[in-house]
């Protein structure tokens, strides 16, 4: 299995790939499980405030469903957010303006490796073959 690294990206490069992809942008009270991802390329999940972390459920919810396009964070996005979004279901993010972007990789650096299971990697680290 090939696993997913989140993409960082800049508010223009979030805004350039967006116009040429069919983008579903959702609110983090949608209800994804009944969304209609019929040819939806890119689906951005809002943080209003860094606080509210019901996108990552969401994110969670759409890879259960099947979805295998880009799931973009946006809004307050942090840099210690960046490996639970990865691990939640995320393929790419849109920092927030007070980040430093150069930075962000420390994070994936810094957790290389997890016991628990996650979106890419169902089964603990003790389940996996050698």
């Amino acid at each position: 299995m090939t696993l997913r690294t989140l993409k960082i990206l800049t508010a223009q490069e979030s805004a350039a790939l967006a116009a040429a992809a069919n983008v579903l942008r959702l609110t983090n009270d949608a209800d994804v499980e009944t969304v209609d991802l019929d040819g939806v390329q890119l689906v951005e999940l809002d943080f209003p405030k860094f606080t509210d972390g019901r996108a990552f459920s969401q994110a969670y919810t759409l890879r259960r469903r099947g979805y295998a396009g880009d799931i973009r964070a946006t809004g307050a996005v942090l840099i210690d957010q960046l490996v639970q979004m990865q691990r939640s279901g995320f393929s790419s993010a849109v920092l927030r303006e007070d980040q430093d972007i150069a930075h962000a990789q420390r994070q994936f650096d810094r957790f290389p490796a997890f016991y628990q299971g996650d979106v890419q990697l169902k089964r603990p680290h003790f389940a996996r073959e050698a």
